[in-house]
């Protein structure tokens, strides 16, 4: 069954370049050679690991400014001896974060050597990601033909390819990949037509997700599944009507509504701030037997923190415990963010400290980060570190939000360039992180506001080398500050990256 009654649709999509049709597979399965060649990327890379990834990293960052294709070729010039393994691979596309160029070029030296390495599906997965992340489709649709053309290809990798083609207004290109699905060894069938059907619906175009639920149901069965995914949609474009109506829908196909379809009714009459009709629903629902669970709870009471309506937030929170549902990791998070906010420091360290582990609830990566960003808000660095430093010993890996708060407390004093350098060196070299856009921009602004343009216009260089296209803010504040000082050679080359990258008002 092909979809030649979306071709209506397809001519109405703004979908950009057309996407070509994928080439037959050479092979029904992958050859011996595209089979994992080392234990999976949870292992811990040895010392001779690592020492290839750094040299990596290293050869990469001199061609920074170069093609891809120059990327290709440092790499087999400068790193032809060392062996390649997928704890490598996986590492290296990991750090990287969003400089999708420097991931490239490595991902093609990798896949050319033909020494016995070749990337598995999820290292491929991972490359099409990022491409689609970052906007290169028509990268990211070429890398996904070579996979076809491997056998690596897989359904996250095609479900991640359509989500980026949807959030990049793509949407004919959505529904020519789900087309081609069997031409690739993969099904048309329920899951990948929710995947469609989800990524379209989170693209707010829910009325052209419904058209293709049309034409595709008569030959695909719908799931639950199916219909909270519209009822999540209709609730996203502030349809709560059409929403219930799914779910009365829903009724009539045999799938009754469960406490996930309703939380998205209750969130959707949240964001518009009709908390009598939420409480309503809460009310409704336990008259059906369909009781609000930990998530309905931490949701509602989200969206009062938001609304700063800080008390009525607690009393959710009162009500939540007296139902006997038990708080979990989620909603100690969505507590501690509330106490913050509402200036109760003191209140949140303890559920921190001691209401959790009493309660048998663990803390994670979110909960370190969201104490710590609390604990930056209050001034308290020399906490905020502490907790740091607490989230090794329980290794918990931090992540860029993680360090995002303390740089930016650190940045909004004069003369603790010392601490934001530190910082700096542990996220790239201890922790193995790579900077994306949003910690480029918060460095980069932060610099230029305690006079350290010097170290902002490099950060700003390294960005642009890595082909990660800075905000037009970010632009016009660097070109303030080097004018200001008087660095010509700096506001020339500003200049020209505001007109080469379209960043002109």
């Amino acid at each position: 069954m092909h979809l030649r009654g979306l071709g209506r649709l397809r001519r109405c999509c703004d979908a950009g370049r057309s996407l070509l049709p994928l080439p037959l597979r050479r092979s029904s399965s992958p050859s011996s050679s595209a089979r994992p060649n080392q234990a999976s990327s949870g292992t811990a890379l040895t010392a001779e690991e690592e020492a290839a990834v750094e040299r990596i990293k290293s050869s990469l960052f001199k061609a920074r400014k170069g093609s891809v294709e120059d990327l290709v070729r440092c790499l087999g010039a400068e790193c032809s001896e060392i062996r390649l393994t997928n704890g490598v691979a996986d590492s290296l596309l990991r750090r990287f974060g969003d400089d999708w160029k420097s991931a490239l070029g490595f991902f093609q030296w990798a896949q050319s050597r033909g020494d016995g390495y070749a990337h598995t599906p999820d290292a491929c997965g991972r490359m099409v990601d990022l491409l689609g992340k970052m906007r290169q489709i028509d990268r990211m649709w070429d890398l996904l033909s070579e996979m076809h053309c491997r056998g690596l290809v897989t359904v996250d990798a095609v479900a991640k390819s359509i989500r980026r083609l949807a959030a990049a207004r793509r949407w004919k290109d959505a529904i020519v990949l789900f087309d081609q699905l069997e031409d690739m060894g993969l099904d048309r069938n329920t899951e990948t037509m929710n995947v469609l059907l989800d990524a379209l619906c989170k693209e707010k175009k829910v009325e052209l997700a419904r058209e293709v639920f049309i034409v595709l149901s008569p030959h695909i069965a719908p799931d639950a599944y199916t219909f909270n995914i519209f009822v999540h949609g209709w609730c996203s474009v502030r349809r709560i009507d059409e929403a219930m109506w799914t779910i009365e829908e829903m009724k009539k196909k045999g799938f009754p509504p469960t406490v996930i379809t309703y939380t998205a009714v209750l969130e959707a009459y949240c964001k518009q701030r009709k908390f009598r009709r939420a409480y309503d629903l809460l009310d409704s629902m336990s008259s059906q037997g369909c009781h609000p669970n930990v998530i309905t709870y931490t949701m509602i009471m989200t969206s009062l923190v938001k609304c700063e309506r800080f008390e009525e937030a607690l009393s959710v929170s009162d009500r939540m415990r007296s139902s006997g549902c038990e708080p979990d990791t989620l909603f100690y998070n969505s507590l501690i963010n509330l106490l913050g906010k509402a200036g109760h420091l003191f209140e949140a360290s303890q559920v921190f400290r001691l209401e959790m582990p009493r309660n048998g609830v663990p803390r994670n990566l979110v909960t370190y980060n969201t104490m710590i960003s609390i604990l930056c808000q209050y001034g308290r660095d020399d906490d905020a570190l502490d907790l740091l430093k607490e989230m090794e010993a329980q290794s918990c890996k931090p992540d860029l939000h993680t360090y995002q708060p303390l740089l930016r407390l650190f940045l909004s004093r004069r003369g603790r360039g010392d601490a934001v350098d530190h910082l700096l060196s542990e996220l790239v070299n201890k922790s193995g992180l790579g900077l994306d856009l949003d910690t480029y921009t918060l460095l980069i602004h932060g610099l230029c506001r305690v006079g350290e343009t010097e170290w902002a216009y490099r950060l700003y260089d390294q960005m642009v080398g890595s082909e990660i296209v800075p905000r037009h803010k970010t632009c016009e504040l660097l070109l303030s500050e080097t004018q200001r000082q008087n660095m010509e050679a700096y506001v020339e080359r500003i200049q020209n990256d505001i007109i080469a990258f379209g960043l002109s008002p």
